[in-house]
């Protein structure tokens, strides 16, 4: 994973990231181990030859740089990190970087530059100021700096480490404290053929890329294009590995191709929200007309965006225009890191491209399209000679612009906690108040301090600090929350609403003293992160400068010591204690005498006064089960008095009661049976019968409906024997039930004045499951002449059907 700094003049003291978390250890050579190192005037000598006690292959400590590279890409920053394995640990370090087959002792063999991440942990040495060495001396498992490759031509390039453990040096040429980086090619930088790797980081990250485009007139004399010279609008998002926006080797998307010829994001956003499953945010920013303007009379676009577990890449592109299909953008950049966290900061230069859509050679060639279409490639300096980046040598085409994507903030529980700097804590807090104190009954702290000035003067975020003391802790098992709460903050008078705010940066941290001994100057810069959205001009100062003491009386007799340690923690509670803070020699007087300067110091500290345990409550009990079997009813839980009455009051609630929801109580209804019928027969043995009907099919668990038809015997009387007789009788029943029959028809035993149709079968029921719906018709056959139209039309009906769950 690339990291490199924001776009910014670096010195020899490089920039910035204020505030950051302690990351490094403190490095001192002891008396003992001084006076056995040779003497030299070399640039570095002394340092490089004081190699104590050599341990080949010793892997309790490791120099590593993130994601394991084998190569650099020249002016990209590498987070370079030197740890111990527990229960190892280091007291101090030293950290070079040398050109291959180079001894040190010159200024111009050594490669790139180291940026400085806590100024309070880690510094540049003042008699060998290319080499990284500790401020503050305590034990240390882990210190973290940024390397800035040299420039291209440099070839290889070997990093360095020194441990200091007691009077110990170790200090190794090859094995697990040196790492070994060669210059990459830059003929294909930004090809995306690297595997991408499930992402195992917790939580969400938010992020804010930053376009800073450097293509000009100065930059890139020959033919550049004087009129109508722009960036279109940047168009992107943030995704899975499972949707490719665009790719070197790949094919142009139409969406692509329109933002690489025409500029036009329009059906590229389109593409993106199609993929609405794959992408978590749109990345969009306004173009630039002209293409390049200072930062100081118009600020570079940006946007936010988010990224997760499944959507952590990042893809992006705009057009430079005008041109025959030329872009610039990343694709598929992971903000994922092999330790479960996310990228602090990804600095990254760009070089044009061809989308394989149009044929031009030229900024302002006619169109020409290509056909068949070609897949996406870098443009290159050998492309052709009318090209405004051909180069006869080959030689590699100068950056057109640089992206900057910065984590500002992370929500969620995330899997890496160990934030990068103080500004990030401050973001990961988020504004929101907790709705509750969580803290544990067993831990009982003194009231919160009231909130410390903000960091920041200016209108640029700073943070607020307020502490509260542990006074007791009654259960080692249960861990007490921290004793320190941040909140962020800008300085006074300043608001985000206000539009002609000048948004500054924290200021970069000190450069070394100028000279090594004595009085000298030092100075220290800061950059505009934010112009004002009215247009105005930033009239706040960017440098400032001040004198510096390194060692006031210097002389032969005199020593160099580390700056102090933090004050220890203090010894008490409450009450009265003391703290202590230390410092350690940083290098022996020349003429061999012993030092006389202190090495610790004492002093008492006052914290919040003893007072009585307040009243204890044991933890909530389990909720209670539901006062019901079905439907809506009631719980409870209860606690219960751990402290003694005498040690105060408690007007704590010790029950409370809510609310609790079971499933529907079972429904299954039925109407009540109909009158018995007539017997079927006229004679002998028959049978009548009864009918109910189903007004609610079972729901919630009912029992299923029983029988909706009984019969039972029927005898009215013996039928005669005689034929005759009874032919006559089985002909007046018939006709009886004929005439019965058509009474019914002409009066409308149901619906008077019609002769309705039977009903319909019931339809196929809508769900199969949950609960769906059936419906049936009757339909008038046949309306008398002295009915009412309103009382005689058609009849629907309806039921529920498969009530069951799905």
């Amino acid at each position: 994973m690339r990291l490199s700094p924001a776009p910014l003049k670096l010195s020899r003291t490089p920039a910035l990231l204020a505030l950051v978390l302690p990351l490094a250890a403190a490095l001192a050579f002891s008396d003992e181990t001084l006076d056995k190192v040779p003497k030299s005037e070399g640039y570095c000598s002394r340092i490089l030859r004081a190699q104590g006690t050599r341990r080949e292959g010793y892997t309790e400590f490791s120099l590593r740089v993130e994601g394991d590279p084998d190569f650099y890409k020249p002016g990209t920053s590498y987070r370079v990190t030197l740890s111990a394995a527990p229960p190892s640990y280091f007291r101090g370090f030293t950290l070079i970087a040398l050109k291959e087959n180079r001894e040190g002792d010159k200024e111009e063999d050594h490669a790139g530059t180291f940026q400085i991440i806590d100024e309070e942990e880690t510094q540049f040495m003042s008699n060998c100021p290319v080499a990284v060495t500790e401020s503050t001396p305590r034990r240390r498992t882990r210190i973290q700096v940024f390397w800035i490759a040299p420039p291209a031509g440099t070839g290889c390039v070997i990093l360095k480490a020194s441990i200091v453990q007691k009077r110990i040096i170790y200090f190794q040429d090859e094995g697990s404290l040196t790492k070994k980086l060669c210059e990459q090619d830059s003929t294909f930088d930004g090809v995306t053929d690297k595997p991408i790797l499930d992402c195992c980081a917790c939580g969400t990250a938010k992020y804010r890329l930053t376009f800073y485009g450097n293509w000009s007139e100065k930059t890139h004399p020959k033919d550049y294009p004087r009129r109508a010279n722009h960036w279109s609008a940047i168009i992107g998002g943030s995704h899975s590995k499972n949707y490719v926006l665009w790719e070197y080797g790949g094919y142009a998307s139409e969406g692509v191709k329109q933002v690489a010829e025409l500029g036009s994001p329009v059906k590229m956003e389109e593409e993106i929200r199609q993929q609405s499953d794959e992408v978590l945010t749109v990345i969009k920013a306004k173009a630039q007309w002209p293409a390049w303007q200072p930062l100081n009379v118009r600020a570079a676009p940006s946007a936010e965006f988010s990224v997760d577990r499944t959507r952590h890449l990042m893809s992006f592109l705009t057009m430079m225009g005008p041109s025959p299909d030329w872009n610039v953008g990343l694709s598929a950049e992971d903000l994922c890191t092999k330790e479960c966290g996310w990228v602090q900061k990804v600095v990254q230069d760009l070089i044009p491209w061809d989308a394989g859509t149009d044929s031009g050679v030229t900024y302002e060639s006619p169109n020409k399209p290509t056909i068949p279409q070609e897949k996406i490639r870098p443009l290159t300096s050998l492309d052709h000679p009318q090209s405004p980046f051909y180069d006869p040598e080959g030689g590699s085409i100068t950056q057109v612009a640089r992206v900057v994507i910065e984590r500002i903030a992370r929500k969620g529980e995330q899997c890496n906690i160990v934030p990068d700097n103080v500004d990030d804590i401050v973001a990961d807090l988020a504004p929101e108040e907790k709705d509750e104190d969580d803290t544990p009954e067993t831990c009982i702290y003194s009231n919160w301090s009231p909130w410390s000035a903000c960091s920041s003067s200016t209108c640029d975020k700073g943070k607020r600090m307020r502490q509260r003391m542990l006074k007791a802790q009654l259960d080692l098992s249960v861990p007490c929350p921290d004793t320190q709460d941040f909140q962020p903050c800008m300085g006074p008078g300043c608001s985000d609403e206000d539009g002609s705010t000048c948004t500054m940066s924290e200021w970069i941290t000190w450069s070394p003293c100028s000279i090594s001994c004595g009085t000298g100057m030092r100075s220290r810069e800061r950059y505009v992160k934010q112009f004002p959205e009215d247009g105005s001009v930033c009239t706040l100062p960017t440098e400032e400068t001040e004198k510096c003491t390194v060692n006031e009386e210097c002389s032969p007799s005199s020593c160099l010591m580390t700056e102090w340690g933090e004050w220890d923690e203090c010894s008490a509670t409450c009450g009265m204690g003391m703290k202590k803070r230390h410092r350690m020699i940083k290098m022996s007087p020349a003429d061999g005498s012993m030092c006389k300067a202190e090495t610790s110091q004492a002093e008492k500290c006052m914290m919040p006064e003893c007072h009585t345990i307040p009243c204890l409550l044991s933890p909530w009990s389990e909720w209670s089960d539901c006062s019901v079997t079905c439907g809506k009813g009631m719980r409870t839980r209860q606690r219960m008095l751990k402290s003694l009455a005498e040690l105060g009051d408690c007007n704590e609630d010790l029950e409370q009661v809510e609310k609790c929801m079971l499933p529907e109580c079972p429904i299954d209804e039925l109407t009540e049976w109909s009158q018995w019928s007539e017997c079927n027969k006229s004679c002998g043995k028959g049978h009548v019968i009864r009918t109910r009907m189903i007004q609610m099919e079972p729901q919630f668990g009912g029992t299923p409906c029983p029988e909706t038809v009984q019969r039972k015997k029927c005898r009215i009387r013996k039928c005669l024997r005689n034929p005759s007789i009874q032919k006559l009788r089985w002909r007046e029943a018939r006709e009886s039930r004929r005439s019965e029959q058509l009474k019914e028809e002409s009066e409308g035993e149901q619906f008077p004045g019609c002769r309705m149709r039977p009903w319909t079968a019931w339809s196929e029921c809508t769900k199969l499951c949950g609960g769906g719906i059936q419906e049936r018709y009757m339909t008038v056959k046949k309306r008398f002449k002295s009915s009412q139209f309103t009382s005689c039309k058609d009849k629907k009906e309806i039921r529920a059907c498969n009530v069951h769950p799905c």
